[in-house]
């Protein structure tokens, strides 16, 4: 620990006179420098106003060099506290990714990089480490120096920033390219075999991603072998420019694209027995409003949409009150089956109301149910696909199986959540909310993603609930909902509060 503070850049005494005087009582804390900073007026002339700017820059980058810093003393502190209750040595530094991500309000994924990040400046690149503090580099520059030395040894990663030496003004005027290739190069003529090995482990990492883009679109992403992508890439061309000889009236990238889903699908439509999970209100469905859906695994799409989705289907299924154990079978349709499943919420709240089980695996319909609920991982700031449905309070301490103790995680974020030292539990708010406690002591909050029809950012903490409300009463206090909407949308009818559109005549 006292060799990494040693290893601090000193601050400079031009900017800050008085800080070799500082005593235990008078060294001054983030909170300060915060303080500070909102005091700073901006400038009047252009001249001064760029100034600030190039100074805040600096600032920024000096600000991530010390947090760098800070992570890699945390990672020592928190291995020599697991070290001190007995964790073995393979399990120590669990978890500090996943606190520095809290912390940092980012995704653990992200944090681990981080951190990751932070231990090579620190131990291993101290050129690049000088650099970012005295704002020759911003963090961007950094993490690509960092990424293109990754598949190196310490001393091999260490000669390679000695002999960049970022902190000399290397690259100054220089753009991302130009130190992506300053570091390929030189990694390369330090140990090109590492640098093969590196080309041949990257086969290992292919894999599919799915990404929201604007408009109801997604981003659809393969990273393949060169070969096979360009093999990939060259057989749909092939396809788009049979399909434009032939006359087919979309262009060459709509080809593409519609021929890559049928592909993989093996149906034209593009949707073959996926459950696509598209929760909506009954107003959107079937009085024509404009309150968005959600589409599991993309996020909010347009009321229009969602509706012109549906309309694929020749027929509509309900799942309300099945037999026990039996399933309602599908009608066959060429392009879509739709089913309706209804989902009852809490007037006030749009919570969703309770279910439970004796079980100590959640059954499939409870399962299904949180999914609908959490719609992403429930730790803070991870938006990662659900992979495991488990208890916030362990069932081995006591959790019950049931809507309220049990969460939607991704895999990571479910086995942190072992790690020694972290504990969950739900707190009675108006929504689903969870907090997260760190062995920091430190804790974080997250409440369910608010569903279709309502703004959980206007919803005050609800009491207790003395009982669990049966089924009919849901379904009567739904009706009464649905009641109430229909008569407040025929005065509003009445009032002259809709616009009709002018039917448009063809010329």
């Amino acid at each position: 620990m006292e060799q990494i503070r040693g290893m601090q850049t000193p601050p400079d005494a031009a900017l800050v006179p008085v800080s070799r005087h500082w005593t235990d009582e008078t060294t001054p804390r983030v909170s300060d420098l915060i303080t500070l900073l909102g005091a700073i007026p901006l400038g009047t002339a252009s001249r001064e106003l760029i100034d600030q700017i190039r100074g805040l820059e600096d600032l920024k980058s000096a600000i991530v060099g010390l947090q760098a810093r800070a992570a890699v003393a945390f990672d020592f502190a928190q291995r020599q506290e697991q070290a001190a209750v007995g964790v073995p040595a393979s399990e120590r530094g669990h978890g500090v990714g996943a606190q520095i991500a809290l912390v940092r309000r980012e995704s653990p994924n992200r944090g681990s990089r981080l951190l990751g990040m932070a231990k090579a400046l620190v131990t291993e690149m101290p050129h690049t480490m000088a650099a970012l503090e005295s704002g020759q580099l911003n963090e961007w520059r950094a993490t690509l120096l960092v990424k293109e030395t990754a598949c190196l040894s310490a001393e091999d990663r260490c000669a390679v920033d000695e002999e960049l030496s970022a902190d000399t003004g290397t690259f100054e005027g220089k753009g991302d390219r130009a130190v992506i290739a300053a570091a390929k190069a030189a990694a390369y003529r330090r140990d090109p075999r590492s640098v093969v090995q590196r080309a041949a482990h990257a086969a290992t990492e292919r894999t599919v991603t799915l990404r929201p883009a604007p408009d109801a679109m997604t981003y659809l992403t393969a990273l393949l072998p060169v070969a096979k992508g360009v093999a990939a890439y060259a057989a749909l061309t092939r396809v788009a420019d049979s399909a434009r000889s032939a006359g087919d009236p979309r262009i060459r990238g709509q080809v593409m694209a519609d021929t890559l889903v049928e592909r993989i699908t093996g149906r034209h439509g593009g949707i073959s027995g996926i459950d696509l999970q598209l929760v909506m209100t009954d107003r959107t469905l079937f009085q024509g409003d404009s309150e968005p859906a959600r589409l599991e695994g993309y996020g909010i799409v347009p009321a229009e949409w969602a509706r012109k989705l549906l309309r694929a289907g020749s027929g509509a299924l309900s799942e309300q009150d099945p037999a026990p154990r039996q399933e309602p079978a599908p009608t066959r349709d060429d392009e879509l089956t739709v089913w309706l499943r209804r989902l009852y919420t809490a007037p006030a709240t749009g919570e969703l109301l309770s279910m439970d089980s004796k079980a100590r695996l959640f059954p499939p319909r409870l399962r299904r149910f949180i999914e609908t609920r959490d719609d992403t991982c429930r730790t803070p700031y991870c938006d990662a696909p659900i992979r495991h449905i488990d208890h916030v309070v362990p069932w081995h301490a006591g959790g019950t199986t049931t809507l309220a103790n049990g969460a939607g995680l991704c895999e990571a974020c479910n086995h942190t959540k072992e790690n020694p030292g972290w504990t969950a539990k739900t707190l009675p708010e108006g929504v689903h909310t969870l907090e997260i406690r760190t062995p920091t002591g430190h804790s974080y909050q997250s409440k369910a993603q608010p569903l279709p029809g309502h703004n959980y950012a206007h919803v005050a903490a609800a009491p207790p609930a003395t009982s669990v409300p049966t089924l009919e009463q849901q379904q009567q206090s739904h009706q009464r909902q649905s009641q109430h909407n229909r008569r407040s949308h025929i005065k509003r009818a009445k009032a002259g509060k809709f616009h009709r559109r002018k039917k448009r005549v063809p010329a």
